[in-house]
């Protein structure tokens, strides 16, 4: 049904609050550079209306932090577009804060916690081998 397939990887040891944080900073990521991916809002039988969301299922992998530095230069040398959180966005409190302390880091030193793409499926099949389903 989709041509895309959309993965998001998170570090199987943060605790469940970075987990589910990391997911939803990511999905935003991939919204964000594919807001095709959004559907029409949502009406329920008393007519109320919800927000939109995508129309496309994601698919969450857990890795341990090997897997997710292999996944990312898997990513980086395909050069397919994918969003990133390291371990020091943990510690800071804004999106300006997020982008210092990511700019300090490459991608030989950065402790990746997440990583989210959107791609072909088979592209991303064979960049995020070594995940599995997140339990």
């Amino acid at each position: 049904m989709f041509d895309t397939k959309i993965a998001i990887v998170v570090r199987e040891d943060l605790a469940t609050w970075q987990k589910l944080n990391v997911t939803a900073f990511l999905m935003s990521g991939v919204v964000g550079a594919a807001p095709q991916i959004i559907g029409e809002p949502y009406r329920d039988a008393a007519n109320n209306t919800y927000s939109s969301l995508c129309v496309q299922p994601i698919i969450v992998l857990a890795a341990d932090a090997a897997a997710l530095k292999t996944i990312h230069t898997r990513a980086l040398e395909r050069q397919v577009p994918h969003g990133l959180y390291i371990e020091e966005m943990f510690s800071t409190g804004h999106d300006a804060a997020n982008r210092a302390v990511f700019a300090q880091h490459g991608p030989g030193d950065a402790k990746v916690v997440g990583i989210a793409l959107r791609e072909e499926k088979k592209i991303v099949d064979k960049i995020t081998k070594g995940a599995r389903m997140h339990p």
